[in-house]
């Protein structure tokens, strides 16, 4: 076994025993003894907690962790810049207005899937917008990307705050609810849609590793080398806009994770996205799974929202990141 393949043994060991414990902690402790007793046993509370409240939020942490940290690894390899996640580009901003004007005008009540339907086309417009408005023959312009990219972000947050004040109170609540991010999500569409997108996700952005690397040295070396860079950046947008939409359509807005998990990973694998990609994926679902039993225990028997506890606890880990690389 090699090394890299002991690191991906290692963090899928990891996220197994970061799911037993998600599923243990909350209101009702359960033992691994327990579980294995009462997943399977009808009829008992500890069942009806397990099936209808603690698998369905540990498999929609997994999802939506694996989903963020796939998203910024592939966007900061596409532009080679490591301050670049769904946030920063304003993907999250604009999926957030997408999901927004769903509920404000209440096309929503026509079906489940119209919340990840807008969450994905916001997000897909917005990093359409950014790319086309940052791009020139010779490249792309980062400074101006991510200048672009704050303001569409600011732009939509602005935009979110004018139809909040403008529609029914009812709706806020929905809208208040997107924003600060949640894994309460526990309707079986949603949760195993989401599972199987961050998947799919992570199995079609591994088509595209050669070029991924071949980007790393830049557009034109890409080129030289025969990487069709603008049929290939297109489609890779399209991935990472179909799971930031997604993960923001059914957990709301989740910081941080795009943009610290990807310098973790680079940590544990190196730049080779053959490893990064699979190991940006477990990362994030690792990450999220921890930051959820947080969430769930900081303040018990009260509740945080897990985009509070991304934004604290991965700023922090951004910091130290930084101090490490300055030390070494």
């Amino acid at each position: 076994m090699s090394i890299k393949t002991g690191k991906i043994a290692l963090l899928i060991a990891l996220l197994f025993f970061a799911s037993l414990l998600s599923l243990g902690t909350g209101e009702i402790n359960i033992s691994f003894n327990e579980l294995l007793h009462f997943i399977n046993n009808e009829g008992s509370v500890y069942y009806e907690v397990l099936h209808n409240i603690r698998i369905p939020r540990t498999l929609l942490a997994i999802a939506t962790g694996g989903a963020l940290g796939l998203s910024g690894t592939i966007l900061q390899g596409v532009y080679r810049n490591p301050l670049v996640e769904p946030y920063t580009l304003g993907i999250s901003g604009g999926a957030s207005l997408g999901i927004t004007i769903v509920i404000v005008t209440g096309i929503n009540a026509t079906g489940i899937v119209s919340l990840p339907l807008a969450g994905f086309s916001g997000a897909l417009v917005t990093i359409f917008l950014v790319y086309f408005l940052s791009y020139r023959r010779e490249g792309i312009n980062i400074t101006k990307m991510l200048l672009t990219g704050v303001m569409i972000s600011f732009i939509s947050a602005s935009a979110v705050m004018f139809l909040m004040s403008i529609t029914a109170v009812e709706n806020i609540h929905g809208i208040v609810f997107w924003t600060m991010g949640s894994l309460n999500e526990s309707d079986p569409f949603m949760v195993y849609g989401m599972l199987t997108i961050s998947i799919l996700g992570l199995l079609l952005s591994y088509l595209f590793v050669s070029p991924l690397n071949a980007l790393r040295l830049g557009e034109s070396a890409a080129r030289s080398l025969g990487v069709n860079t603008k049929l290939t950046i297109c489609i890779l947008f399209l991935i990472t806009s179909l799971l930031t939409g997604s993960a923001i359509a059914v957990s709301g807005v989740i910081g941080f994770v795009g943009l610290v998990i990807p310098h973790i990973s680079r940590l544990i694998a190196g730049t080779n996205y053959r490893t990064l990609l699979i190991i940006s994926f477990l990362s994030g679902s690792v990450f999220m799974l921890l930051c959820d039993m947080l969430a769930r225990t900081l303040v018990f028997p009260n509740e945080l929202p897990i985009g509070v506890i991304t934004g604290i606890f991965g700023g922090i880990t951004f910091i130290a990141l930084i101090w490490i690389k300055k030390s070494t």
